[in-house]
């Protein structure tokens, strides 16, 4: 058996059943999002060259956007459940295979990293009072890329999970702290630094105990890389559902004790219990988290207003993802919900979580509210519209066709999926709405 060309088999089949959908994925309006977005990018990047700030901590901004891409080394192996059967007697040559897999998902990431580094050079080297060379920071960055790369794969098989955990967290370190010697250090202590760290990771690596192949675990995380794809997916188009990793969130264990127990509420009990213990709340935490960062950090420009209306529109297409977690639920059939219920609780709870993600998203504002009350009060309006958008426009709510016999959902796009259709439209007017409430007097004048 050739495993070679059986990983590149299998990542063929894998790839061609997504390629179908994404026609429809750039029907939906998704190309004209990101020239609109790529567009507004360039011409904020241009004047921000054009006019740097003194002050502006370049190395630091340089750690955050070029750390995580070191760091994040996720490898698509394509392994079944029947591997666990029909490849065993494969295990000691499982390395061919493996090696194809971790090569070519690594120089993919290599490839985007050097993308952001030369998207962030011109603001280095205007920025930064002794710059280092690009080739050499280039070959920094790709001799630690891979040297994570290989630290995941080694956590992957190692037999204690909690030497796994400690390892992940090494592996954050080591990079971080090797970019920081390079960017702050002379190069020749640098890289004196960095080759001693790296040298003592790799040694460090070579002390767990491993299995040879962790086929249950790698076949899991495969499962959970798969279905993460088709999730992104099920945004604009109806894309065949895979299990998903569940979390045991305790600290959540109370929301949705507060219900009414009756039958109209029982379907939004079962989408909360699912949303706290899915990877939903993971991606909406973590977006949240960088969408107030960066409202934060352009608090006192228009920026801010667009931030927050991209981080607020990507937090709904998360929670669009809510309906697809039940479509063919056996327990739904054996307990009837009242007619109507279901879309009505999703409506709700996707309405509510995206409100409150508004009003986090929108407190990083509050210290700017007496400078530009016009701009922030602004902001928060348009958030909130783009809330009860999302919610007037779910399909299956009141007033709304969901058009279940147009060709072109029987082809397997979601006409009235209406995520893609407010990015287009509402975000354009909604800076436009912002820009006139700041720059009214009158408005600024009574409020």
């Amino acid at each position: 058996m050739n495993l070679r060309e059986l990983y590149v088999k299998r990542r063929g089949q894998f790839w061609g059943e997504i390629f179908p959908y994404l026609g429809y994925v750039i029907q939906s309006g998704v190309a004209v999002v990101f020239l609109f977005l790529l567009i507004a990018f360039a011409a904020w990047y241009t004047a921000l060259l054009q006019q740097i700030p003194p002050d502006l901590p370049i190395r630091w901004i340089m750690m955050i956007f070029l750390v995580p891409l070191m760091i994040n080394s996720s490898i698509r192996t394509y392994l079944r459940p029947a591997d666990t059967v029909f490849l065993i007697p494969q295990e000691s040559r499982m390395k061919e295979y493996f090696s194809t897999a971790w090569f070519s998902g690594v120089i993919y990431k290599i490839i985007g990293l050097g993308l952001v580094m030369l998207i962030l050079w011109p603001l280095y080297i205007r920025s930064d009072v002794s710059p280092k060379p690009l080739l050499a920071t280039f070959v920094v960055l790709t001799l630690f890329k891979l040297l994570s790369s290989f630290g995941s794969w080694k956590e992957q098989l190692m037999v204690s999970r909690n030497a796994a955990a400690a390892y992940r967290v090494l592996r954050w370190i080591v990079p971080a702290l090797s970019l920081a010697a390079w960017l702050w250090h002379p190069t020749g202590r640098a890289l004196l630094f960095m080759a001693l760290l790296g040298i003592t990771y790799v040694a460090a690596l070579s002390v767990p105990v491993k299995h040879l192949v962790a086929w249950e675990r790698l076949i899991a995380v495969e499962e959970r890389q798969a279905s993460r794809v088709m999730m992104v997916l099920s945004w604009f188009v109806n894309v065949p559902q895979r299990g998903q990793r569940v979390h045991a969130r305790k600290w959540l264990s109370g929301w949705g004790k507060g219900l009414a127990w009756k039958k109209e509420s029982a379907y939004r009990f079962l989408l909360i219990k699912s949303l706290t213990r899915s990877d939903i709340l993971g991606i909406l935490i973590r977006v949240g988290l960088l969408g107030a960062f960066l409202v934060w950090a352009t608090r006192d420009s228009l920026v801010s207003a667009i931030v927050y209306l991209v981080s607020l529109m990507i937090i709904g297409l998360q929670l669009s993802a809510l309906r697809k977690l039940h479509p063919e639920s056996f327990w739904l059939h054996v307990y009837p919900l009242p007619e109507g219920t279901r879309r009505d609780n999703e409506g709700k709870l996707i309405f509510q979580v995206q409100l409150f993600w508004a009003v986090l998203l929108w407190l990083p504002l509050i210290p700017s509210i007496l400078s530009a009350p016009g701009r922030i009060l602004g902001t928060l309006a348009a958030g909130i519209c783009l809330c009860f958008c999302f919610e007037a426009l779910l399909p299956g709510r009141a007033g709304v066709k969901t058009m279940t016999t147009n060709k072109w959902e029987e082809a397997g796009t979601l006409t009235s999926r209406p995520s893609i259709i407010i990015i287009v439209w509402v975000i354009p007017f909604a800076e436009i709405a912002v820009r006139g409430v700041a720059t009214c007097d009158f408005c600024s004048a009574v409020i």
